[in-house]
């Protein structure tokens, strides 16, 4: 008979769940791994709410796995490291972002692209390699190989910077990879939501001009005057898209709802480049036309390998780069999950687990 997740692990876990397509999250008895001699388990102290947890609650992209314990911006305290662990002791700060594991030996992990391994584990709702499901940092306790840890700089704030382990890097990776990352490159940011923010920071710090495009004329003076940016388009208004038409090297588009990208296409330089990071739930269309003239590209790009997100973190610390978030207690989700889908919320949510209660 199969264990219940109460009782799969000796490690007693007390988290959030969401236990059909409703989404609606009730608290969770469950159970961690105990703690393997590469692994390191750490309390859980705060972790970020993802757009992502909340397509993945609903079942949005057909892959959930109930229940579901959401979670990848995971930041805590090492409270017990494995015999053979050397990336960090006890004591010390760290964070798990959208990986708990891979095959470790394919072309992408060698490369130290994680994130592209077919084998690639999440962090919550995919089958582990001992063949129970994972559960992510809605929760108060952790426990993860130490390939997959992040060590946390002494200088960055745990709760405003929880949200870099996904919306960070998942902007922080296209920008490099795409040559978007120098003085004087001209970067378009689509949305101003969890990702778009950060991203306006990260391509501000590699000097770069950074033009922020959203739906939402409200948002301009908080981008241009709050986040730094140096521009700022309704893309509702011809006129203003018709004006930068052609002035950009690439576009970073966070958007995850359904919305049009020809638009965007005109937006970029000959060469230019718009990378997708948002995921709709549904499929977008665009017109091979406005590819082949001007040989643009279009692209998606998804988190990053964990030597990069490293980097990340580490670039975020020198540069005071976190995100803007609204400190929660986990009995709140319900709620927040519901400001989510309106987007009701400037610009993370983050949950202050370590504060909250183990009762319903």
């Amino acid at each position: 008979m199969a264990k219940t997740p109460e009782t799969e692990h000796p490690v007693k876990a007390f988290g959030w769940a969401a236990r059909d397509a409703s989404g609606v999250f009730s608290p969770f008895n469950f159970s961690r791994r105990a703690t393997g001699e590469k692994d390191v388990q750490f309390k859980v102290l705060y972790c970020g709410v993802c757009h992502s947890d909340l397509h993945m609650s609903k079942n949005e992209w057909g892959v959930t796995q109930y229940p579901i314990v959401p979670g990848h911006e995971i930041v805590g305290v090492v409270t017990e490291v494995g015999s053979k662990v050397e990336k960090v002791k006890v004591g010390d700060k760290v964070g798990v972002g959208c990986l708990v594991g891979s095959c470790r030996s394919c072309d992408m992990c060698s490369q130290d692209l994680e994130n592209y391994c077919s084998k690639q584990i999440l962090t919550y709702s995919t089958t582990y390699t001992d063949g129970t499901i994972t559960y992510g940092g809605y929760s108060d306790v952790m426990v993860a190989d130490e390939h997959f840890i992040v060590r946390w700089p002494e200088n960055l704030p745990l709760d405003a910077g929880a949200p870099l382990l996904c919306a960070g890097i998942t902007t922080y990776s296209p920008l490099r990879y795409f040559g978007l990352d120098k003085p004087g490159i001209h970067v378009g940011i689509v949305g101003l939501g969890g990702l778009g923010h950060v991203g306006v920071k990260f391509a501000k710090a590699f000097g770069a001009k950074v033009t922020v495009i959203s739906t939402s004329e409200n948002k301009r003076k908080e981008a241009i005057e709050k986040l730094g940016a140096d521009a700022f388009i309704n893309s509702r208004d011809p006129e203003q898209m018709q004006a930068a038409a052609g002035t950009m090297d690439g576009i970073i588009d966070t958007v995850s709802a359904v919305h049009p990208v020809v638009p965007l296409m005109n937006l970029v330089k000959p060469h230019g480049k718009v990378v997708m990071v948002g995921v709709p739930e549904k499929p977008l269309e665009f017109s091979t036309f406005s590819l082949i003239m001007g040989r643009k590209t279009l692209s998606g790009s998804g988190i990053g390998g964990l030597k990069e997100t490293q980097e990340m973190v580490d670039f975020a610390a020198k540069h005071n780069i976190l995100a803007d978030v609204e400190v929660i207690p986990m009995d709140y989700i319900n709620t927040a999950m519901e400001r989510l889908l309106k987007t009701d919320v400037k610009y993370r949510f983050v949950i202050d687990i370590g504060s909250s209660s183990r009762s319903a």
